[in-house]
């Protein structure tokens, strides 16, 4: 079975656009409102916005760059590169196999420490995480129609959640706390953005969506709004959780958990907010998952195998083993990925899929449809010449 290959809409890998802009839009989001809030505070304090939008505006740049690529053919990018070499090939799905099994650490990681917090009232045993993978190990037996339909479910289930979380803290908010703005010096601002670059990898997340699409007229503009609206949510998320929690918030985690609790009707019906953070729980739980289908389906690729089993229970075991074992250095391994290896990221989720712009390409047109048949009949009457 081939990890990726861009057929017609029953193939298990058929993507449309619509489904590239709900997954950038909904889905990619979630992930933000989490531990980068309080990240961003310690490191920007009230500037905070600004490290996220100059993120948000390159990731915008790599995004419209390989949008470009995919509208050069009417065929894939993945077609293309295909078309380039078997070593060219396999070398890209390795590569790219082992980054997002190396991007989906932090992701699991704060998944489990949240899960913990937000669902146990009593300490959890030692295997209660242990479901979550089972969930992953279905989840990435499945195409990329899989994870492309994800996002049409979580329209509903981040966007209401997120309205409502954002009316309910708007009451206590209070927005001076964010000036003046450009308080903080320029290297705090470098040292925000180096520190959340594990965050903010979103092209990449999105390659292979575009990467298996048949690019038409009008996907651009689909896929660049469903990103600026998700951008735009998490600015405002931003703007709002340090409206609340100012000079606390580097130490206010799980961020969308505990940003509505002090609104004061719920002191009288109770914390109805969490019924809106389960909802936004499970997009997480759909976010985190991803990485993990998408290292399945390139080291499938990769190894020429004909079934994705071995690389399901290869990637999903040594995502729990590391779960299981490192929990415990949860802050040590924060520290290091933000200070020692944000250049992987960098490299790997932003400069690397620029090398896209080189790929060959030839314009191909489909053959115009065969003229309509005449219909049969008498044929007309030649016109006779008259001498002159």
């Amino acid at each position: 079975m081939q990890a990726f290959a861009s057929q017609n809409n029953d193939s298990p890998n058929a993507v449309h656009a619509r489904q590239v802009a709900f997954f950038a839009a909904f889905v990619l989001p979630v992930y933000k409102l989490l531990e980068l809030p309080s990240l961003l505070a310690r490191y920007a304090k009230g500037d905070l916005l600004l490290p996220a939008l100059l993120q948000f505006l390159s990731q915008i740049g790599i995004l419209f760059s390989l949008l470009l690529v995919a509208r050069r053919s009417e065929k894939s990018i993945f077609e293309r590169l295909k078309e380039h070499g078997k070593g060219w090939e396999i070398a890209f799905y390795a590569v790219y196999a082992l980054y997002f099994l190396f991007a989906s650490a932090l992701p699991l990681l704060d998944l489990e420490k949240f899960v913990y917090a937000a669902f146990y009232d009593t300490a959890p045993t030692l295997f209660s995480f242990g479901a979550f993978f089972l969930f992953s190990a279905f989840f990435c037996t499945k195409g990329l129609k899989a994870t492309a339909r994800t996002a049409d479910i979580c329209l509903f289930l981040f966007l209401i959640p997120f309205l409502a979380l954002i009316v309910m803290s708007l009451v206590e908010a209070d927005f001076s706390n964010l000036m003046p703005l450009f308080e903080r010096e320029l290297r705090d601002t470098v040292s925000a953005m180096t520190r959340s670059a594990p965050h903010f990898a979103d092209a990449v997340l999105l390659m292979p969506l575009i990467g298996n699409m048949r690019y038409k007229k009008g996907d651009g503009t689909k896929i660049l709004a469903g990103y600026s609206v998700g951008a735009v949510c998490t600015l405002l998320f931003l703007a709002v959780f340090y409206g609340v929690y100012s000079g606390i918030a580097p130490r206010e985690h799980y961020a969308f958990a505990k940003i509505a609790q002090y609104f004061p009707a719920l002191a009288v019906v109770g914390r109805i907010d969490l019924v809106f953070v389960y909802a936004l729980s499970i997009v997480l739980f759909f976010f985190t998952a991803t990485p993990l289908q998408y290292a399945t389906a390139f080291a499938t690729r990769a190894t020429g195998l004909k079934t994705k089993l071995p690389a399901v229970v290869a990637v999903c075991l040594s995502a729990f083993l590391f779960t299981l074992f490192c929990n415990k250095y949860y802050d040590s391994i924060y520290a290091f990925f933000g200070k020692y290896l944000h250049f992987v990221f960098i490299a790997f989720g932003n400069l690397a899929p620029l090398g896209f712009l080189f790929l060959p390409y030839k314009k191909s047109y489909r053959p115009s449809p065969p003229a309509p048949p005449k219909p049969a009949g008498k044929p007309p009457k030649k016109e006779k010449k008259h001498a002159q």
